[in-house]
C-alpha cells in the first residue's frame, strides 16, 4: 500500500470529519491528490463507511448493548459464511466477527431493554439451525471505544509539594 494511502487511512480512522485542506498540510500533498486517493479507496472498498462515535449515556438515550458469543456448526463448502451472512441481515446487529477460541462468532447488537436483547437471542439467533449455543454479555459502561476515551480524565490524586 502506498505510504500516502496508509497515512490518509490512519488519519481518517481517528477523525472521519477530516478537512481535505488540513489533511493536505499534514501530509504535505495537494488537496486534489488526497481527494482522489480517498475516492479510489472508497471505490475499492478499502474505506467502507464513516462513523460518528456518540456517548449515548451523556446524550440521555438509554439503550442496551450486548456482545454475544455464538458457537456454530460450519456449513459444507461455506464454513461460517452462510450463518454469518444471515446474522448480519438483522437490523439490531451492529457487527459480526469470526473469532478464535471456544466460540466461532462474536455478535454485537443494540436493543432498548435487556428483555429485548434476550428475546432477540432466544427467538432469532438461537433458532438458526447452525447455531449450537450462545453466551450473552451486556455492556454496562463504556470507558473507551474506537480509540476514544469516553470518561472524564481524573485529576491527579497527589498533592503538589511546596517548599
Amino acid at each position: 500500500m502506498k505510504d500516502i494511502r496508509r497515512q490518509i487511512l490512519k488519519y481518517l480512522e481517528t477523525n472521519s470529519r477530516a478537512d481535505l485542506g488540513e489533511l493536505s498540510v499534514l501530509l504535505g500533498c495537494e488537496e486534489a491528490e488526497i481527494a482522489n486517493e480517498i475516492a479510489d479507496m472508497e471505490k475499492a472498498g478499502i474505506i467502507c463507511g464513516y462513523h460518528t462515535l456518540i456517548n449515548w449515556e451523556k446524550a440521555g438515550d438509554d439503550h442496551v448493548n450486548a456482545l454475544i458469543e455464538v458457537r456454530v456448526t460450519p456449513q459444507r463448502e461455506k464454513g461460517f459464511e452462510k450463518t454469518a451472512e444471515r446474522i448480519c441481515n438483522y437490523p439490531e446487529v451492529n457487527a459480526v466477527y469470526l473469532i478464535s477460541g471456544a466460540y466461532d462468532l462474536l455478535v454485537t447488537l443494540e436493543g432498548k431493554t435487556l428483555l429485548e436483547v434476550s428475546r432477540f437471542v432466544s427467538e432469532k439467533l438461537s433458532s438458526i439451525d447452525a447455531v449450537i449455543s450462545t453466551t450473552t454479555h451486556f455492556i454496562l459502561k463504556r470507558y473507551k471505544d474506537h480509540g476514544t476515551v469516553l470518561m472524564k480524565k481524573s485529576k491527579p490524586e497527589r498533592m503538589a509539594v511546596t517548599p
